[in-house]
């Protein structure tokens, strides 16, 4: 269940791990240069959040970020990510920003980070869950359950099991399962996957 609206990214284009990263967790986004792109392009729902990154042009960045704050477009939350040499200044503009990430980041921390902005956007209305059949994935605590019966998984057992219910009907190699599933830092072998599918 994401949210109606596509969250804003700045800056365009975004970084490459960026945009495979809101990809592959199935995010909508869309890219603006500038805050007038921001305003002019905003969806008739407003955007569901801000994923501005700071590295490259902070002060672009926490430009933008000041727009959002005076109101000039509805944005539902934003996410700074930030890389270590402007941690210090975070401080001082604490008030432009609900959220931070450093960069680079891992997958699974922005994607996580990303969620739990879109859920405060949409007033924290309940868990975001998953239903396929029988099963019930809640996305926020990690469980799982079929027929209200909680299952004991590992996390990478609940990783692989939530990619094979976000995408129904499809067929993965073992080599895309473990970059989309495990990550792209994973150096073990391929067979892994047929433990944990096994399991």
């Amino acid at each position: 269940m994401q949210a109606a609206e596509p969250f804003l990214v700045y800056p365009d284009p975004p970084p490459p791990l960026l945009v495979q990263t809101l990809d592959l967790a199935g995010f909508r986004w869309k890219a603006v240069a500038n805050a007038s792109i921001a305003l002019s392009d905003e969806p008739s729902g407003g955007w569901a959040g801000a994923i501005v990154c700071a590295e490259q042009d902070p002060e672009g960045a926490f430009g933008i970020c000041r727009a959002l704050r005076k109101g000039e477009a509805s944005v539902g939350g934003v996410l700074l990510l930030v890389g270590g040499a402007h941690l210090g200044e975070l401080a001082e503009r604490e008030g432009l920003f609900d959220d931070f990430c450093l960069s680079p980041f891992h997958p699974r921390e922005l994607e996580a980070r990303v969620r739990h902005l879109g859920w405060r956007a949409d007033g924290g209305k309940g868990p975001e869950v998953v239903e396929y059949a029988d099963l019930v994935l809640n996305l926020e605590t990690y469980q799982a359950a079929v027929s209200g019966r909680p299952l004991d998984l590992t996390y990478m057992e609940y990783e692989l099991l939530k990619f094979f219910v976000t995408h129904p009907g499809k067929v993965f190699t073992r080599e895309q399962l473990l970059s989309r599933v495990w990550g792209y830092q994973y150096y073990g072998g391929a067979r892994t996957v047929d433990v944990h599918v096994r399991a």
